[in-house]
């Protein structure tokens, strides 16, 4: 059975209308993921992407593939954005081909991206100008558990938004949080999310480099952290592969860089600047400019392996 939410009207409208359709712009391993996963449930699934190829294979699977994001929003009930930095999401919001020339009004835009908490509340402002609503929700979890529907989404809009779109927030995800009515505050809590994250695996990166320069088996070592104190996902994760020797981008290392960096500016906005966030930064920066940018974020790993006396900030 198709799976259907419910539209909105604009502001100063009186009709909701029930959707069974979503687009996609942005189909990378998460935007792919959760095209995937609307498809297997019934969804009528629009897809867009700069990467032709990549809207080809989902095409084969059932998705109608455009051209441009304004033709997908044109043909979908509710569009979601998931695409990179806030450059690219505004220029597929409001650029000459851009999504909201596309949408009639009462509808909905979400935005899954990773950015600033500030570029969300422009965005989320601009979109309201032309009658639309803004659900910010950015996600955690990799393209498996997108593809799954065990991926978490960290939700922030107007509660009769979230009422209206419930249906597609848990098909998308069995791990919808509640953030908050304010637009940016989904992204806020995404930031505070990832910089922990790479602390963390700036931390596993290191602890297992020193490991190595004390003569230790790598394997082992890694056995005996994942079942004690010093554990973390993330740190499992990517160590595993660091360790394997392979690099090859499943979360490429200028993701995390960005992440850190916008972690980093959010919190020193709202006056808070702890011990360790800068520091994590300041390593995947400098990894990513020796060379290690489109390598997987692992290779940070690989990174501290030559820098056996880390270098500070220049």
């Amino acid at each position: 059975m198709t799976a259907i939410a419910q539209i909105l009207p604009a502001p100063g409208g009186s009709q909701t209308r029930t959707i069974s359709s979503a687009g996609l712009v942005g189909v990378g391993n998460m935007g792919a993921g959760m095209a995937r996963r609307l498809l297997a449930m019934g969804w009528t699934v629009h897809v867009c992407d700069i990467d032709a190829a990549k809207a080809d294979a989902l095409k084969q699977k059932g998705a109608f593939r455009h051209d441009t994001p304004k033709e997908c929003a044109i043909d979908s009930e509710a569009i979601i954005v998931c695409v990179v930095d806030a450059l690219q999401t505004e220029d597929v919001l409001f650029g000459a081909q851009g999504i909201a020339a596309g949408l009639p009004t009462g509808r909905a835009v979400m935005l899954c991206p990773t950015i600033a908490p500030q570029d969300v509340e422009r965005f989320a402002a601009r979109l309201a100008s032309f009658g639309l609503h803004c659900i910010d929700a950015p996600m955690s979890g990799g393209p498996v558990r997108a593809a799954e529907g065990s991926m978490s989404l960290m939700v922030a809009c107007d509660n009769a938004v979230f009422d209206a779109h419930q249906t597609l927030l848990n098909a998308l995800s069995n791990q919808v949080f509640r953030i908050s009515e304010r637009p940016g505050d989904g992204a806020r809590t995404k930031l505070v999310n990832n910089l922990l994250a790479g602390i963390n695996l700036v931390g596993a990166a290191e602890v297992l480099a020193m490991a190595g320069r004390m003569g230790l088996n790598l394997h082992t070592t890694l056995d005996v952290i994942a079942q004690s104190s010093g554990q973390s996902w993330i740190g499992e994760d990517r160590m595993r592969r660091a360790v394997a020797g392979n690099f090859a981008p499943a979360a490429h290392m200028t993701l995390l860089q960005k992440d850190t960096r916008l972690a980093v500016a959010a919190g020193a906005a709202a006056g808070f600047s702890g011990p360790l966030g800068a520091h994590a930064a300041t390593v995947f920066a400098q990894a990513s400019a020796d060379g290690h940018a489109h390598e997987d974020d692992s290779a940070v790993f690989k990174w501290l392996q030559r820098h056996p006396e880390y270098p500070q900030k220049p």
